[in-house]
């Protein structure tokens, strides 16, 4: 019988579609901004990463699903979100040659992941596991990734959280960073402990953590009052 938890992703992923479909409407009015455009289809991808836990806990273990799961969660997870806030934080010719070099990256990796054979006595019905694909080198190609996820998504919002702090900014501005560096920690965490086996901690990480960044985006997002002249935050 499967634990209550492993039925988390079904609500992450609804809320993923909700969150992305927010960002990407106001991306669509203001599409000189594509650090929303990065940050819209990240949440998607973050969402479609719990769709595939969501598969398995509903219908079993199966390659393709395998395969998706790694590809959307372990190599891309937060990768367009940190890319939105390099898109934000740093000039386009900057962010565009950034891109350069991370998109052919994870593409490589991603096929790795599409070409390795996968020894199917070790999956679990229910559950979710790295351990499966018979290139084991194919694991090492991830975590150079999301270090990168981390430096420029978690790195930048509390960058941002301290200098607001300190330019004694409206709250809400430091609150709002501070929970998406936060939020943006915890599938990190969850992601440590499937390696060790523990994939319910994923689970728990991704929802509370993208909770913590949706709320997060809203209060960096909320309307700015005589502020509005001093706060960059308001371009998001």
């Amino acid at each position: 019988m499967l634990a209550l938890t492993h039925y988390i992703p079904i609500l992450t992923t609804l809320l993923s579609a909700t969150f992305g479909s927010i960002v990407l409407g106001r991306y669509r009015s203001r599409r000189d901004r594509p650090h929303l455009a990065w940050w819209a289809i990240g949440i998607y991808i973050y969402g479609l990463g719990t769709l595939t836990e969501s598969l398995v806990t509903l219908f079993g273990w199966s390659p393709l699903v395998f395969r998706a799961w790694y590809i959307s969660g372990a190599l891309l997870g937060g990768v367009p979100l940190a890319q939105g806030s390099v898109y934000f934080h740093f000039t386009r010719r900057t962010a565009n040659r950034m891109t350069a070099v991370v998109v052919p990256y994870i593409a490589l990796a991603a096929l790795a992941v599409c070409l390795t054979p996968l020894d199917a006595s070790l999956a679990e019905p229910h559950r979710l596991s790295g351990r499966v694909m018979v290139w084991h080198w194919v694991r090492l190609l991830s975590p150079l990734i999301n270090l990168y996820a981390v430096v420029f998504l978690v790195g930048t919002a509390i960058m941002s959280a301290v200098r607001y702090a300190r330019q004694q900014a409206p709250s809400n501005f430091v609150i709002g960073n501070a929970l998406i560096a936060a939020g943006a920690i915890l599938p990190g965490i969850g992601g440590a402990f499937t390696r060790l086996g523990y994939v319910e901690v994923l689970y728990v990480g991704e929802f509370l953590g993208l909770l913590m960044i949706w709320q997060g985006y809203r209060l960096c997002t909320r309307p700015l009052t005589a502020a509005r002249s001093t706060i960059p935050a308001a371009a998001v």
